[in-house]
This record gives structure tokens, C-alpha cells and sequence, in this order.
């Protein structure tokens, strides 16, 4: 397993304090490869908590460029950046901020013609986009090539969070085989409720790489900030689910599990 540099010992050392941890799971989190797409208020800020974390390398993916209606939640940005791409003020931050961490950033969104290379040069994904469709893209590669996946997403004030492995748990289809629609800049969000699922959906990526705590599997976290109302919900693999049921493509291909494991 990859070593850890003096500084690096420095840097973890309150993480490592915790039960079950260690420099075991430090040495996960630093030979673990994550794809973030969306890297907005809410990809964004959870990469922020992968990178301070000690994930070894980022993918980040996102198109588009800084908006001013982003800043109410994008910690990564600055007021001097916006109509440049955010990916790339996305990098130069994480960097800053953790130098031993590897980020490579990708202005793009996410298609069917780009997402087998991009999940297939990664340990896991964080499904952060902004829309259905590229959840939904997002959703079946992984199940395709057996990444795991965590899924978050917000409205207002209500969001929900889960952790998929494919074959294991529900894909996303399961849990949501109609999809509504998204109006990528009219919906309403405040900053720390992004931030607050962005928070909970880095912790599951990291009990998921390190094995150090149970994530979130065949369970949906719902939560309504309004009221501070959390609720866990049991979920269950849809076996006619055409992305990872029992007749689905996935079955036929002939490429070896990199499920993360320990």
C-alpha cells in the first residue's frame, strides 16, 4: 500500500485519531481515484471535504462558466472568476488548499459519448450533477463497469442521499424510474443546504473508500431543513430495472468488478 509522507502524517493526524481509522484508511484515501461531476455548490464543496480529507486525486467534471447567481453557494469560486469556467477555479482551489492532492479538471458535462472513460479511470463517483439526464448517464455507466456511486441531490429545501453499489444495492433507476424536470437555473437553493448535503455526501464517499464506518446501503436519507426533519428509508433493487435488473446489458459484458474493496 502507498506510504504517507511526514506531512501527511501531520496534516490527518486529528482523522486518524478516530476509532477504526487510522493510517490504514489514510493510505485508502490516498491511493483512492473520485469523479465528481456537477462541482457546484453541491460536487463542489463535497470535493472540498474529499480533498482536505486526503483523497489522492479529483476528476472533476463540469461545462459551463461562473455565473454570479452561483456565489450564494459555490465556496470554491471567487467574484473575479465569474464567466470563466468553474472547473478550473474548482482545481487551482483544491490545490491551494492541499497540494498532495491530484485534480484534474474537465470542462465538460457529462454524455453518453465521454462517461465510460471517465468511470472507468475512477474508484468511485459522486453523482452531483444539476439535471436528470446526466444522473441518469452517470448512473448506468457505473453500473455497467461496477463503480459505486454516491447519490445526492437537492430542491429548496429538501434534499436526499444514498449510496449505491451495483449489483448490491438499488441503482438509481430503481429509486426513481420517473424523473422529474429540472430547470437547471430556476431552482431555488441556499448556500448551507448545499452544503450541508455536500458534507454528508463527502462522509459517505469516505466511509465507503476507507471501511472505517457503514455507508448508506439499500437506505435513502431524506431530509427537509425547514423543519430539521431526517428520515431513513429502506430501498429495494427493482429486479426488472432495465439499467441493473436481471435481464439488464451490464450482465452480458465481460469486464472485471472494481467495486472498492477492503
Amino acid at each position: 500500500m502507498i506510504d504517507l509522507a511526514p506531512t501527511e502524517l501531520e496534516r490527518y493526524r486529528r482523522q486518524m485519531m478516530l476509532p477504526n481509522f487510522g493510517e490504514t484508511a489514510q493510505k485508502r484515501l490516498k491511493s483512492a481515484t473520485v469523479l465528481v461531476t456537477g462541482v457546484g455548490g453541491l460536487g463542489g464543496t463535497a470535493a472540498l471535504y474529499l480533498a482536505v480529507a486526503g483523497v489522492g486525486r479529483l476528476i472533476l467534471v463540469r461545462g459551463g462558466d461562473l455565473r454570479l447567481d452561483d456565489m450564494n453557494r459555490q465556496i470554491l469560486m471567487t467574484h473575479d472568476w465569474i464567466g470563466q469556467p468553474r472547473v478550473f477555479k474548482a482545481k487551482k482551489t483544491l490545490e491551494a488548499i492541499n497540494p498532495d492532492v491530484k485534480v484534474e479538471a474537465i470542462h465538460e458535462y457529462i454524455t453518453p459519448e465521454n462517461v465510460d472513460s471517465l468511470v472507468k479511470s475512477a474508484d468511485m463517483a459522486l453523482d452531483c450533477a444539476h439535471n436528470f439526464t446526466e444522473r441518469d448517464v452517470l448512473n448506468a455507466a457505473c453500473v455497467r463497469w461496477r463503480k459505486p456511486m454516491v447519490e445526492a441531490a437537492m430542491d429548496g429545501m429538501e434534499a436526499y442521499l444514498t449510496t449505491i453499489i451495483p449489483g448490491v444495492t438499488p441503482c438509481l433507476s430503481c429509486l426513481f424510474p420517473e424523473k422529474p424536470d429540472w430547470d437547471r437555473h430556476g431552482f431555488a437553493v441556499l448556500g448551507a443546504v448545499s452544503g450541508t448535503l455536500a458534507c454528508l455526501t463527502a462522509l459517505e464517499a469516505i466511509k465507503l473508500i476507507t471501511g472505517f464506518s457503514q455507508p448508506l446501503l439499500s437506505q435513502l436519507l431524506t431530509m427537509d431543513l425547514t423543519r430539521m426533519e431526517f428520515a431513513k428509508r429502506r430501498s429495494y433493487r427493482d429486479r426488472c430495472c432495465p439499467v441493473c435488473g436481471n435481464n439488464a446489458p451490464w450482465r452480458y459484458l465481460q469486464s472485471k468488478s472494481t467495486v472498492i474493496s477492503h
